[in-house]
């Protein structure tokens, strides 16, 4: 056997080994690894002057709407007023393990959120959205069909589910079969909001085919792929849709 292959077959085991070392201490590695955050367009965000938004401009409790990591899909951008911790461990619909990086901002109370239901992709248009943050006291079905109550959820009225925007989008209640995808954000010295990458259970590519020629209306351009670049403008839900439904 020639010293090349004795080589490679010796990286072999010790690979094989370092991989069996690895899933003894981790079994869950082998079965369900964990996702990292997705690579996208670090992207400014906006407010209405067009000048850079920083996490002190958000109103606590109010929700907004950019679109990102492409043109045609929206996100909730939302001051919870509190510290959203970050470490939950959270699972998407196809058994990928992640974890919610938390808030962002002085206070880490600033989230965002994909705003497509993970249930059948509700989403925030122009004309009414289904799918809302609500900050004050809601009432919804939990996981075992119980009626439960709290404050700070995202409710989609269209088949009733609900999430936790402080718990990286947990599923609290309703047929929704993962988390809402999570949008990275950087918040750096200068208090501007910045998007920086999405991960979790992303629907993009299914939302594109049930809704593209709706997209395609709404944005007046074919290029619902098109991805965000540069700066997302920010708009204020009640400034974005004209009919907010909640239940």
């Amino acid at each position: 056997m020639s010293e090349n292959k004795r080589m490679s077959r010796r990286s072999f085991v010790r690979l094989c080994m370092g991989t069996g070392a690895l899933v003894a201490a981790d079994p869950a590695l082998l079965a369900k690894p964990r996702e990292a955050p997705t690579s996208a367009q670090r992207v400014t965000l906006i407010g209405s002057d067009g000048n850079p938004l920083k996490s002190g401009d958000l109103e606590v409790g109010e929700s907004y709407v950019f679109h990102y990591p492409y043109v045609s899909t929206p996100c909730f951008l939302i001051d919870l007023g509190k510290p959203a911790e970050p470490g939950a461990e959270l699972e998407t619909e196809d058994g990928r393990m992640y974890r919610w990086r938390g808030g962002v901002g002085p206070d880490r109370s600033v989230v965002a959120f994909s705003a497509i239901c993970a249930h059948k992709m509700s989403y925030p248009t122009r004309t009414v959205s289904f799918i809302n943050y609500r900050h004050d006291n809601a009432r919804y079905n939990d996981l075992d069909r119980n009626v439960a109550e709290r404050e700070q959820v995202i409710y989609c009225c269209s088949e009733g589910s609900v999430y936790d925007p402080a718990a990286g989008g947990r599923v609290l209640g309703g047929p929704a079969p993962q988390p809402l995808a999570a949008i990275d954000l950087d918040c750096g010295g200068d208090d501007v909001l910045c998007a920086v990458g999405t991960y979790g259970g992303e629907l993009y590519e299914r939302f594109f085919e049930g809704f593209g020629f709706q997209l395609a209306l709404e944005r007046g351009t074919d290029d619902i792929r098109a991805p965000t670049t540069g700066t997302a403008r920010v708009w204020s839900i009640s400034d974005y849709t004209s009919n907010r439904r909640t239940c």
